[in-house]
């Protein structure tokens, strides 16, 4: 029997491999933490294909080269190789962007490209997560029953650097629109939600709501971990 592995970190994504994989062809197995993912397990297991839907760990050629590795980037590369795609491309304005499966190389997302789909970039950071969890399922169904010939990228690349906790600070200058689009970009589990420091506390920001010329959100109060007693 042909067998598959999936491995991702996000709860979103777990939820989404035992709500998916038993309705698709094979032996699927779940890998849920990187110390997991090993040499040792790929030939024992020996997959067709392993499946990286949001995995934040660089893997090496140790993993590479056992088995045919497929990583899934929000971004239509080459534009928007590199890290925090879906905020990098807020952030500049975009409303859409593709969801791009990728074959993994050790340059990151510079593999050749398997499929391209469109994904939304409206909603908090949580919903367009999700969303993308589900298109993820689709694409990997499409690359089970298809097994197509990745095809290399082209044009000239476009790399986003990786986005620091500190820039999750509301920002001093904008517009309102800037504003929401930073509050809701950055409004999902396991993400520095946007927030503002006040002497020894912080106001961290969810779910928010523009309406006209003004922005309501849930408000978090506590106190920062560095603060004195």
């Amino acid at each position: 029997m042909t067998t598959y592995l999936v491995a991702t970190t996000k709860p979103w994504n777990v939820k989404a491999f035992h709500n998916h994989a038993p309705a698709l062809p094979g032996e699927w197995s779940l890998v849920t933490a990187p110390e997991e993912l090993t040499a040792t397990l790929l030939d024992r297991l020996r997959p067709r294909y392993v499946f990286f839907p949001h995995w934040s760990w660089k893997v090496g050629p140790e993993i590479l080269e056992r088995a045919e590795c497929v990583c899934f980037h929000a971004a239509d590369v080459p534009y928007g190789r590199g890290g925090s795609p879906i905020q990098n491309l807020i952030v500049r304005g975009h409303t859409e962007t593709k969801l791009t499966a990728l074959r993994m190389v050790q340059a990151l997302d510079a593999g050749p490209i398997y499929l391209k789909r469109a994904l939304s970039l409206d909603g908090r950071g949580q919903d367009i997560f999700e969303r993308m969890g589900e298109l993820v399922w689709q694409m990997i169904t499409e690359i089970v029953h298809t097994e197509p010939v990745p095809q290399s990228q082209q044009g000239e690349p476009l790399v986003f650097p990786r986005r620091k906790p500190e820039q999750s600070c509301l920002p001093k200058t904008g517009s309102l629109d800037q504003l929401f689009d930073h509050i809701r970009m950055l409004d999902a589990e396991t993400y520095p939600t946007a927030f503002l420091d006040h002497g020894c506390f912080r106001l961290e920001f969810t779910y928010p709501i523009q309406q006209d010329d003004l922005i309501s959100a849930k408000v978090t109060i506590r106190r920062k971990d560095n603060a004195a007693d």
